[in-house]
This record gives structure tokens, sequence and C-alpha cells, in this order.
């Protein structure tokens, strides 16, 4: 049996050996022999912060940090970025059950039915990617994702790449699919051994990379060669960003 994945890994070798080079010297960083989990906490703050700004609210780092935010957004995506920790295990025997955990722990007070998929279609369209997939197409592709997850031998950064465009295409839920699609792929890079101990912000990696988010999601809508292989590549640099972020963290605790 082919692994599809794997040849997506071939188009962009070095995109790909290049995040895992910068995962790897930030994991050598002197500080996180004594203070990781306080890095990975952090990190997960900032990334909580981005992936909230990637789908348009904007706010002050340290009023998310004071639990002083009100948009349900931001602290949906405050409430995903703590509950990674508990759904390792499951993301890789239940993966649908992982997203549906996501769902509702982001979009509670926000989706009348969190945590279920849609059974109608979707107007949510926040990137301007066009119409979402119908309900029918959305559970066949998720299924077809959670295979590709139980069975591919490709890298985090692919795995992580292609978890992450399919949800935000698909938009399985109608609410929240962003902040659900980038902290699957946070997930998937932690369970996949690529950062097991979640210390990159990959979500500020994608912020920092500004219109190329969307531009590269659509490339990878058009499903060619090249589409794809740029949204990889797009998902590996934003790595190779978050990974200094969390070098700036680690800096910034060694004063």
């Amino acid at each position: 049996m082919t692994d599809p994945l794997a040849a997506i890994a071939e188009m962009v070798p070095e995109a790909v050996e290049e995040a895992r080079s910068a995962v790897d010297r930030l994991y050598r960083h002197r500080v996180l022999r004594r203070r990781g989990p306080e890095v990975s906490a952090e990190s997960a703050l900032r990334g909580a912060r981005a992936s909230a700004a990637l789908d348009g609210v904007e706010v002050p780092l340290g009023s998310l940090r004071q639990g002083e935010v009100a948009d349900a957004v931001a602290q949906g995506a405050l409430r995903v970025s703590a509950e990674l920790g508990r759904l390792g295990g499951l993301w890789r025997s239940a993966p649908r059950q992982a997203l549906a955990r996501l769902h509702a722990v982001a979009a509670a007070g926000v989706s009348a039915e969190p945590g279920r998929p849609r059974g109608v279609d979707t107007s949510a369209d926040p990137l301007g990617l066009g119409a979402a997939p119908g309900a029918e197409e959305v559970s066949v592709r998720l299924g077809a994702l959670a295979e590709l997850l139980a069975s591919s031998k490709a890298p985090a950064v692919v795995l992580g790449a292609i978890v992450h465009a399919e949800l935000v295409v698909l938009r399985p839920f109608g609410t929240m699919d962003g902040v659900v699609a980038r902290a699957a792929e946070r997930l998937t890079l932690i369970e996949h051994g690529l950062d097991p101990k979640s210390l990159v912000v990959v979500e500020m990696g994608h912020l920092e990379l500004g219109e190329g988010y969307a531009e590269g999601l659509r490339g990878y809508l058009r499903g060619t060669r090249e589409g794809v292989g740029g949204w990889v590549s797009h998902c590996a640099q934003a790595i190779v960003l978050g990974a200094r972020e969390t070098t700036a963290i680690c800096e910034a605790l060694s004063r």
C-alpha cells in the first residue's frame, strides 16, 4: 500500500529537514534542563494568542495571561491549549474523538452542539477559501484523515501540515474550525515525535508569515504538486519561526 504523505514529504525534503533541525537546536537549549515546564506553558499561552489572531481576534498577551479576555475565540483557543496534554493517547487511537473533544472545549458557549460535526452546509469562511464541502464529503474525508494518521510513516511536519489544512478546508464543525485545526497540528507534532514537550509556538510562526497563511491554504486547495508542496513548506517555515519564538522565551528566562 502506497503512503501518499510520504510522497508529499519527498517533494520538499529541504523544508522538512530545516524544520527538524530548528526543533533539535531548540531542544538543546540549556534553560530546558531546569525550566522546561515553564517554557511549555508560555509556549501554549503564546500559541493560543496567535491562533486567535489568525481568526482576526487580537488580544494582548498580558490580558490573556491574567484571564482578562472576554472574547469567545480567544477564550476557546486558550482552553484548547490547556487540553492538548490530555489528548495524546486519544489522538493516536481515535483521532475523530479527539477532534470532537477539541471542538467541545473550543466552542463551549459558542456552538449549539459543541463537539458534534455539522450535518448541514456551513457559511463559515473566515479565510475566503470558498464554500466548504458538504457534510457527507466531510465525514468521508475525516475518516480518510484518521486512517492516514494511523498508517503513514511520513515526518511529523508533513502529517501536521495535512491535518491542519484538511480541517481548515473541511470546516467540519462550522464554528472554531481554525482554532481546532491549529491545535490538531500542534498535537500531531507532539504525538509523532517532533516536539514531544510541546515547546514550539508553531501558531506564532503561521501568524508571522502573514498573508502566506491563507495563500498556502489556497494552494493546498488547488491540489497540485506545487500547491500541496507549498503548503507543507509554509508549515515547515512556521515551525522554524515557532522554534525561534520559543528560543526567545528560553533566553528571557535565563536572564
